[in-house]
């Protein structure tokens, strides 16, 4: 068996716990600590999964820690991939990889100097799922993609989530928040971007937190929350997206790819697992197709590639690259809504290489 390399965690919020379990699943990778910026947090975390305990410094410090987990809110998502990578780290960030172009360009080309990798959630087209849909795809079951469309539409996060005012502040809005597990799930199955268009809007300029235990705090909105992009694919393919938390309500499906002979219906993109189904071209019915892959993966299959990556040399599939790519068409739509005009995409990647099948639980292929 290929040697354990050891994980780091920096940031122990909630998100964090499946990152500790789900890691811990893969051969590869052994957890050997954490860190926050609030002690106690890295502390009661540490406890809970019998790992060390670290300040940020301290565990950037340790020459025996090999990825670094970078689990901190987006606004810290590039200072700390930064100090990372500088301390002779791969990080595997949560999403979006930056807020900026430069920011993700400074990470990705600091990196490479360093000859360390960069890896970026999400991590979900890894599971059964996407997997599934993108060897449809491959073997020609609806032929050619024509088309797509994306929808992920809600009234916003004020209403659920404990502390939600940064989803209205700099790096979040629908777009930076979940448009990285759609747009990242269509260039998995349709290739690159090339030009974008849309139009965006703020509707709401203030949001009443109805949550506890911030109920009646009013938040004043920073971003967009409501985006219609037209996304024009390398492969010659055309999306539509909608992100938005301005919808009450609606019939929507969360994702789609129709092709030139028959239409897919694709699983949520933020989950691992189905269902898929297709109809192909005079078919009567919706028809659902089993799983080719396992789906009994979450958060943290990112990372056990990477750590595959770094042991065989081979090519890691949630790479920095793909996240900058999908940044970059992010950015693009506001971009277009402000100018009126097509934004021309200069970054560029390639789809990821699928997952062979008949991997054993645990394992990933070298």
């Amino acid at each position: 068996m290929t040697n354990k390399i050891n994980v780091g965690i920096i940031g122990c919020g909630n998100i964090s716990d499946r990152y500790f379990e789900w890691c811990a699943k893969f051969d590869i990778l052994h957890v050997a600590g954490c860190a926050d910026i609030d002690m106690s947090r890295a502390e009661a975390k540490a406890q809970q999964y019998n790992v060390k305990a670290y300040t940020v410094e301290g565990l950037l410090a340790d020459p025996d820690i090999q990825i670094v987990v970078n689990l901190t809110i987006p606004q810290a998502h590039a200072q700390v991939d930064l100090a990372a990578i500088a301390a002779g780290k791969s990080v595997h960030s949560e999403k979006p990889l930056a807020l900026n172009r430069e920011d993700g360009q400074q990470i990705l080309q600091a990196a490479a100097d360093k000859g360390v990798l960069v890896g970026c959630a999400p991590d979900t087209f890894l599971g059964g799922g996407l997997q599934t849909c993108r060897k449809l795809i491959d073997d020609g079951w609806i032929g050619t993609p024509v088309a797509a469309t994306a929808f992920m539409v809600v009234h916003g996060h004020e209403s659920w989530h404990p502390n939600p005012e940064f989803y209205y502040k700099a790096g979040g809005g629908p777009m930076l928040d979940m448009g990285p597990y759609y747009l990242t799930a269509l260039v998995h199955l349709l290739g690159p971007v090339k030009r974008v268009t849309g139009s965006s809007k703020t509707t709401f300029p203030t949001r009443t937190i109805t949550s506890k235990p911030l109920y009646g705090t009013v938040v004043d909105v920073d971003v967009t929350t409501h985006l219609a992009a037209t996304l024009d694919f390398a492969s010659g393919a055309i999306a539509t997206v909608i992100m938005s938390f301005d919808v009450w309500s609606h019939n929507l499906p969360r994702l789609e790819i129709y092709g030139s002979e028959g239409s897919m219906s694709v699983p949520d993109p933020n989950n691992f697992g189905g269902p898929v189904k297709v109809r192909r071209a005079g078919a009567d019915a919706w028809s659902e197709i089993p799983l080719s892959h396992s789906a009994d993966v979450q958060r943290g299959i990112g990372v056990a590639d990477m750590a595959y990556a770094l042991s065989t040399g081979r090519q890691h599939r949630a790479s920095g690259e793909l996240a900058y790519h999908v940044l970059d068409v992010m950015l693009a739509v506001d971009e277009a809504s402000q100018s009126g005009q097509h934004i021309d995409i200069t970054s560029t990647v390639e789809r990821p290489a699928p997952l062979p099948l008949g991997l054993l639980k645990g394992q990933l292929d070298d």
